[in-house]
C-alpha cells in the first residue's frame, strides 16, 4: 500500500488519504444557492481525503460566473450545510474555496449592473460565463473594471473574514483562500494587472500585501489550522503575468510562514494546461518555504496520474496530490487509483451549466 492511500492530517483536519479533490467550477447552483444536485455531486466524491469545493463567491460583487454558489445569503449557507452534512455522512472532509474574481466578471453579474472591481482599471483579455435571456449559458468577454479605492480595501478584507465564518457555520472543515488563476488576489500580486501607486502597488512587498492581510483576517477568525491557500505562480490564466514569478512567489510563501496554515495548494504550470508553460523550480519554492520555517501541508496539482502522484508523496516532494478534472468523470477516483483501474472519459460538453447529465451521472466501478 502506497503512502498516497494512508490516512494523514491537513492542519487540524484528519483525512483518509493523501488525495485531494481540487476546486472545479460547474455552474450548477442557480441563485448562488447549493441544491440537491450539489449535495449528490459532492457526496459521490467523499472518498477523497479532502474535497476543496468549487470557488464560492464571498459577496455578490465577488461573483464572476453565472450559477456559481456563494456564501453571502442565508439560503446559501443552509444549502451548503446540506452538502457538508452529506459529505461527512459519507466519511469525507470538505473545505470551501473563498473566491473573489475581481475583474473576471461581467456587469450583468454585478450588483446593480456595476463595473467589476480590480486593483487597476485594466480590462482582462478573458471571458466569463453568463446566462442569456432564454436561460442558456454563453461565454462572453469580461467587462471593463474599475480600480478599488484605497478606502474600500478594509471592507474587502472584512468580506473575506465574514465568509470564512459563514463557511464554518455551514459545516465546512475549513477554507481555501483563492489566490490563483488570475482572480482578485492574484491580480493584486501580478505586475501586469496592478498599476497602483499606493501601499498595494509597485514593489513585490506591496503587491502581496492584500493577500497576506486576507490570510491574517481569515486565520484570526477561524484558526490557521483550518485555513489553506491556493497559488499558481506561472499560470497565464485570465491574462495575468509577471516578469519575475520566482521572486514574487518566494516572497509570498516566506510571508505565509507567519501563519501556521493547514496547507498551501500549488498549481504547477498553466491552470488546466502545460506544466512547463514557463521555467520554474517547483521544488525550490517548497524549499524556500520550509527554510523560512513554514510547516503547512504542501499540496501539488496539475496533470498528475497514479504513478506520478505515488512518487510525489513517497519521495517527500509533496504531502498531498490534488486531482481536478479526473474527479469530474470519476466520482470513485480514489478507488480507481488504488486498484490501478481505468478512468472514465470526460464529457467536455457538460462541464459548465446544465443538470445531472455529466455531473452526477458518471459510473463507478462495479
Amino acid at each position: 500500500m502506497s503512502k498516497l492511500f494512508e490516512p494523514t492530517t491537513i492542519g487540524s483536519i484528519s483525512v483518509a488519504n493523501h488525495i485531494a479533490m481540487a476546486p472545479l467550477t460547474r455552474n450548477r447552483s442557480p441563485g448562488a444557492i447549493p441544491n440537491d444536485l450539489n449535495v449528490e455531486y459532492y457526496s459521490q466524491r467523499a472518498t477523497a481525503g479532502l474535497i476543496v469545493s468549487e470557488g464560492t463567491a464571498i459577496t455578490h460583487q465577488a461573483q464572476g460566473y453565472a450559477d456559481v454558489p456563494g456564501l453571502y445569503k442565508t439560503e446559501a449557507i443552509e444549502g451548503w450545510k446540506r452538502v457538508t452534512d452529506a459529505v461527512h455522512a459519507a466519511g469525507g472532509k470538505i473545505v470551501t474555496q473563498l473566491w473573489h474574481v475581481g475583474r473576471i466578471s461581467h456587469t450583468s453579474l454585478q450588483p446593480d449592473g456595476g463595473k467589476p472591481v480590480a486593483p487597476s482599471a485594466i480590462a482582462a483579455k478573458s471571458k466569463t460565463y453568463v446566462l442569456n435571456e432564454d436561460g442558456t449559458g454563453a461565454f462572453v468577454e469580461t467587462s471593463e473594471p474599475r480600480a478599488l479605492d484605497l478606502a474600500e480595501i478594509p471592507t474587502l478584507i472584512e468580506d473575506y473574514r465574514k465568509a470564512a465564518r459563514s463557511a464554518i457555520e455551514a459545516g465546512f472543515d475549513g477554507v481555501e483562500i483563492h489566490a490563483a488563476n488570475g482572480y482578485l488576489l492574484e491580480q493584486f500580486m501580478r505586475s501586469n494587472s496592478n498599476h497602483r501607486d499606493d501601499q498595494y502597488g509597485g514593489p513585490i512587498e506591496n503587491r502581496i500585501r492584500l493577500t497576506l492581510e486576507v490570510v491574517a483576517a481569515v486565520t484570526a477568525e477561524i484558526g490557521a489550522d483550518k485555513t489553506g491557500i491556493r497559488i499558481s505562480p506561472t499560470t497565464p490564466a485570465n491574462d495575468v503575468s509577471d516578469p519575475d514569478p520566482k521572486a514574487l512567489y518566494t516572497a509570498l510563501v516566506e510571508g505565509l510562514t507567519e501563519y501556521s496554515l493547514a496547507f498551501i495548494h500549488v498549481i504547477e504550470g498553466a491552470t488546466g494546461g502545460p506544466r512547463d508553460v514557463l521555467p520554474f523550480d517547483w521544488a525550490a519554492l517548497k524549499a524556500a518555504y520550509r527554510a523560512a520555517g513554514g510547516k503547512a501541508v504542501w499540496m501539488v496539482n496539475n496533470g498528475y496520474d497514479r504513478q506520478s502522484a505515488i512518487d510525489a508523496v513517497e519521495s517527500g516532494y509533496a504531502d498531498v496530490v490534488a486531482f481536478g478534472r479526473p474527479f469530474i468523470s470519476n466520482p470513485d477516483l480514489v478507488r480507481r487509483l488504488e486498484e490501478d483501474a481505468s478512468w472514465n472519459e470526460l464529457d467536455g460538453a457538460t462541464l459548465y451549466g446544465g443538470g445531472a447529465e455529466g455531473y452526477t451521472t458518471y459510473p463507478t466501478l462495479g
